[in-house]
């Protein structure tokens, strides 16, 4: 019964973070679009906002199987810390150097257009950084929340192992037990039967006595 209340807010916990999951992982697809545009192939710094958005996109798709397994949790885990990591470290260049970040771009579009696509790119590192918190905070409630699940069901497990193993022993004394009962009644009733036979060959070995 405890179990089965666990594993409801379990399996709602894991669908929330599918859904985010997956908004995040369209983030960060879409993410690629305003660096790409910007400079095709980009620059170094540009290959960096690339290198985020790939880590957001690898994060994404390994925290839709990271509650099956502890490997897929650390990796997913590790992951989502270096794309969280990232995503600040580029937040920050592109807020406080604005105009650097655009001459470290590089880019051959009209200045305005290549300012709107910078600020696209910041608001869609924003969207992802604020998911991959949120993402990141469910991952480890759900880790723990089927870690406990699991422990319960080893405790069950071995309760009923306990209580078949308790059956088996008094099934077995009672077998044991009937074993006995059954053999000291041929004991008596032999008894009884040597006892008629040599009582009766007594009798008559008195009678023909002189």
């Amino acid at each position: 019964m405890s179990s089965s209340k666990l594993r409801k807010p379990c399996s709602f916990t894991i669908l929330i973070l599918s859904s985010l999951n997956f908004t995040l992982f369209l983030l960060s697809a879409a993410s690629f679009a305003p660096t790409i545009l910007l400079k095709m192939p980009p620059t170094s710094f540009g290959m960096a906002f690339l290198m985020v958005s790939t880590i957001s996109l690898f994060s994404s798709f390994i925290g839709f199987y990271s509650h099956l397994t502890h490997l897929c949790f650390l990796t997913h885990i590790s992951l989502a810390l270096a794309s969280l990591t990232g995503q600040i470290l580029t937040i920050l260049a592109l807020f406080t150097k604005e105009k650097a970040s655009l001459k470290m771009l590089n880019s051959s579009r009209d200045p305005k257009e290549a300012k709107l696509l910078v600020r696209l790119e910041c608001g869609a590192l924003m969207a992802m950084c604020l998911l991959q918190f949120v993402v990141l905070v469910l991952s480890c409630l759900v880790n723990s929340c089927v870690v406990k699940n699991y422990e319960e069901l080893e405790a069950e497990k071995e309760a009923i192992a306990r209580k078949r193993s308790r059956r088996i022993a008094k099934v077995q004394e009672e077998s044991t037990g009937n074993v006995a009962k059954i053999g000291e009644v041929k004991d008596k009733e032999f008894d009884e039967k040597m006892k008629s036979k040599y009582g009766q060959c007594q009798w008559v070995k008195t009678d023909f006595e002189p």
